[in-house]
């Protein structure tokens, strides 16, 4: 009788804890821009799972992330620390290792250490192994020494190999009398800066269990599984979706569904994706207790497909200046949605500026974890943007990364400040291409600016940009001859933060 009471007293008790700890679901779209859900105006596309995640929650629109690039967004995120301090400004590759230190503590780290089942399920994009990751090995260091107990998906971005997914420390599939070669090195100047993009051959068990068609439906299936075998504990879900970054291979149920073509069909199946989360929340009694979030990695690109979808009336990032990649503000304003009923407003809108470094010290607040000294030092706690008052800042300024660091930003209350003339972002300018971007993209998207003419730059433009977004939301009116001490003041106070002797 003694052991049955001890045995149900363990249970009611563990129980109690799991239900006092909320769980947390971080939905981490890719290349997902400000415009290209229907909460957020789009009319090619249909999200409704995404706008009944409005509907139940909390909507920001002047919501960033810290990079305007894939990997240094990731860095921040899971860090809590600007990716520049580090000079992550690219995305990484197939043959670079971890770029984040296993003794720097992250988000994952915070929730492990508050008795949370961590998990990371989806695109990882920063690196494994101490200088380069060993392919036919072990893949380690990894996600499983940055605080998560479990990963499963691509190692690397679904546009460049190894074609394959990884599960823990190891290439699922991968047979040792079969073993990944380097055959074949195409230094291409992809970037402004010169990376060696290797093709790798061999592997070809592990390389056919992957296609590109069935990514999104197999990643949501380990999230989903993954749920509910962890539903009796606090879990913490960090969920990077390959959606919807090129190439742009949605499942067949989806194909030919938008207005949008297949950047748009792409759309439709993350928020199929984000609908299989949030039912299976519903359906096992945890949505009331768990805390989702649901934002991007960057802004919408302009690559190929993106062109197409622009060509079909559907505008990536709205209104906003700029694509993926630029420091302008369709480089980095993301949507962003929070729900957690019963603590969230439902139906509620805020235009409080946060961003995703901030969820390390959130997190931290939520599970009652008191940062030391170095961790997290650019994060904010935006707990009270999520729950309470919207009309309360919670930080006034926030440093911006586009691609090229000659373009490091700050924005501070309706300021923003460019430190060179352009977005800083890709700047090929051949229509059709990988790299299409600056002014160039700006007059394909038949966008104006005051420092450019027919898609180039005028010869007398400014070398910095400062724009005051309250007036001008759209970034139409360089004022930095017109505002010379804001544009001082801006200047010297990101070269502190840059420094380290200033605030953050």
């Amino acid at each position: 009788m003694k052991q049955v009471s001890a045995l149900l007293f363990f249970l009611t008790t563990l129980f109690s804890f799991a239900q006092d700890k909320p769980n947390v679901v971080i939905i981490f779209a890719d290349d997902l821009g400000y415009g290209d859900t229907s909460v957020y105006g789009a009319t090619k596309v249909q999200t409704p799972n995404i706008d009944k995640l409005a509907a139940q929650g909390r909507r920001f629109t002047d919501a960033h992330t810290a990079s305007a690039v894939c990997t240094p967004s990731r860095y921040a995120l899971l860090t809590g620390e600007y990716a520049f301090r580090g000079e992550h400004w690219a995305p990484v590759f197939l043959k670079v290792g971890l770029i984040v230190d296993p003794d720097q503590t992250t988000v994952a780290d915070v929730m492990k250490q508050a008795g949370y089942a961590t998990a990371c399920i989806g695109k990882w994009h920063l690196g494994f192994g101490e200088e380069a990751p060993d392919w036919n090995g072990d893949l380690d260091p990894g996600p499983l020494e940055l605080g998560f107990d479990y990963y499963f998906g691509m190692p690397v971005v679904n546009s460049h190999p190894p074609f394959v997914y990884v599960e823990n420390h190891r290439v699922v599939g991968l047979d040792p009398d079969d073993p990944f070669v380097f055959d074949q090195v195409a230094e291409t100047k992809v970037f402004e800066e010169k990376m060696g993009i290797d093709q790798i051959g061999g592997a070809k068990e592990a390389h056919a269990l992957y296609d590109d068609t069935y990514v999104g439906t197999t990643l949501a299936g380990k999230a989903v599984s993954w749920i509910k075998a962890h539903k009796e504990e606090p879990f913490f879900l960090y969920f990077p979706t390959t959606n919807i970054h090129h190439p742009f291979t949605p499942h067949p149920q989806f194909q030919g569904t938008s207005d949008a073509g297949r950047y748009g069909d792409f759309i439709h199946e993350l928020d199929w994706i984000v609908g299989e989360v949030t039912r299976t929340l519903d359906e096992e009694g945890l949505a009331d207790n768990t805390l989702l979030i649901f934002t991007s990695d960057n802004g919408g690109m302009i690559n190929l497909g993106g062109q197409n979808a622009w060509n079909l009336g559907h505008r990536q990032n709205g209104d906003l200046l700029g694509f993926k990649f630029d420091a302008w503000e369709g480089g980095h304003r993301v949507p962003f949605i929070a729900r957690w009923p019963g603590k969230i407003p439902a139906g509620s809108v805020s235009n409080q500026l946060i961003s995703n470094v901030d969820l390390l010290a959130s997190m931290a607040a939520l599970t009652g974890y008191e940062l030391k000294d170095g961790e997290g030092p650019d994060s904010f706690n935006i707990l009270t943007a999520l729950t309470g008052d919207v009309s309360q800042p919670v930080r006034d300024h926030l440093v911006l990364s586009p691609f090229r660091k000659t373009h490091l930003s700050l924005r501070a209350g309706d300021w923003m400040y460019i430190s060179g003339p352009a977005g800083g972002g890709f700047s090929s300018p051949e229509v059709g291409t990988h790299g299409f971007g600056g002014y160039p993209a700006l007059h394909f998207a038949g966008q104006e600016n005051s420092n450019m003419v027919n898609g180039e730059r005028k010869p007398d433009a400014p070398k910095e940009q400062l724009h005051n977004l309250r007036a001008d939301p759209r970034q139409m009116l360089n004022v930095i001859h017109e505002q010379p001490v804001i544009a001082q003041t801006m200047r010297e106070h990101l070269a502190a933060i840059q420094s380290g002797t200033g605030t953050r």
